[in-house]
C-alpha cells in the first residue's frame, strides 16, 4: 500500500501545486478528461491528460450543495459555468465533455440533478461515479476500503479484484463538525467553518470535534464487518473534512486496524472523477505553461 500512496502523493501534490500556483502544466495536453466534484464545501473542477496527469484545476466555496444533495441548483449552475470559463481561458479549449460523482447510494432524481447542473453549465455529461469509487482510481487500490468523508456524508466503499462489492453512505461529515464548534464557541455556522480550516485552530478544533470523527469511525467499522471486508487490505480516508493531523490515528484506534490518509485528502475524489471520465477532448495546437490571470 505504501507504494501506491506514494505514488498517489506525487500526484495530488501536483495537483495543488497547479491549483495553488494557478497555472496550467506544460505536460501532453492530448485527450483532456474532466472532473467536476459538487462537493458540501467547494466546488473543484479537474482536468487530467489520458496518461492521468494533472493538467489543471480550480475551485469555489459554495453553499449550494448540502449533505451530497443539491439545495441550490441555480448557485451550483453558476459556479460550474464559472469555473469551466475559467478552465476553458487557461487551457485555449472549449470543454466539452465531463464527469461528476455523487455519494454512495444516491439514485434516482438525486443523482439525476447532478449530471443536470453539468448540463446547464455547458457541459456534456459522460459518466456520474461514486465518490470513494472515484477516490480509488487516484489511489490505484484493487483490494481494500475508501472512506470518504466530505461535508455532509461519510461514505464507504470495499473493493474486491476492481470491482466495489459493497457501498454504503452516512449522513455525518463535515457540516456535522460545523456544528459542534458552533455550539462550543458561540458562533455562527459560517463563522465556524471558517474557523476549522484556519490552520492555527487546528489543534483546539480537532479536540472540540473528536466525537463527530468517533461517530465516522463507527459507522466505517460497522460498515468494514457488513461488507466483507478483508483484513490486510489497505483502508484509506479520503476528503476535505479529514484533513487534521490526528484524524487517521483516531479511526485506527477505533477501528483496530490500519488506517492511511494521503496528501491534499481533499483533491482526491476530484482528480478520480476526471480519470474515470469515459470521453476524451483532443487538442492538436502546442502546449506551454500558462498563467491564469
Amino acid at each position: 500500500m505504501m507504494k501506491g500512496l506514494k505514488k498517489a502523493n506525487n500526484t495530488l501534490q501536483e495537483f495543488s501545486d497547479l491549483v495553488e500556483s494557478k497555472q496550467v502544466s506544460s505536460h501532453n495536453r492530448k485527450n483532456l478528461r474532466v472532473g467536476i466534484d459538487l462537493g458540501t464545501s467547494s466546488i473543484v473542477l479537474s482536468v487530467v491528460n489520458d496518461k492521468g496527469k494533472p493538467i489543471y484545476g480550480a475551485f469555489e466555496y459554495n453553499e449550494s450543495i448540502r449533505d451530497g444533495l443539491v439545495v441550490d441548483y441555480v448557485g451550483a449552475v453558476t459556479i460550474t459555468r464559472a469555473l469551466k470559463a475559467k478552465a476553458e481561458a487557461a487551457l485555449g479549449t472549449e470543454l466539452v465533455y465531463a464527469a461528476a460523482a455523487v455519494p454512495p447510494g444516491t439514485i434516482g432524481k438525486n443523482k439525476d440533478v447532478v449530471g443536470h447542473v453539468l448540463e446547464s453549465a455547458g457541459f456534456e455529461v459522460t459518466c456520474i461515479l461514486d465518490e470513494p469509487t472515484a477516490a480509488a482510481n487516484v489511489l490505484g487500490i484493487t483490494d481494500g476500503a475508501v472512506i470518504d468523508v466530505g461535508g455532509g456524508t461519510t461514505g464507504i466503499s470495499i473493493l474486491k479484484d476492481g470491482r466495489v462489492v459493497y457501498t454504503v453512505d452516512e449522513p455525518t461529515g463535515g457540516t456535522h463538525m460545523n456544528l459542534v464548534i458552533s455550539g462550543a464557541y458561540g458562533i455562527s455556522i459560517p463563522e465556524a467553518e471558517a474557523y476549522k480550516r484556519n490552520e492555527a485552530n487546528k489543534r483546539d478544533v480537532y479536540a472540540t470535534i473528536r466525537p463527530v470523527v468517533e461517530k465516522m469511525a463507527a459507522i466505517s467499522k460497522r460498515a468494514l464487518q457488513e461488507g466483507g471486508y478483508e483484513k490486510g487490505t489497505p483502508i484509506v480516508v479520503v476528503g476535505g473534512a479529514s484533513n487534521f493531523e490526528e484524524f487517521t490515528k483516531t479511526f485506527s484506534q477505533y477501528i483496530g486496524l490500519p488506517v492511511h490518509k494521503p496528501l491534499y485528502p481533499e483533491f482526491v475524489t476530484p482528480l478520480g472523477i476526471a480519470m474515470g471520465s469515459l470521453s476524451l477532448i483532443h487538442i492538436s495546437e502546442p502546449t506551454r505553461l500558462l498563467s491564469i490571470s
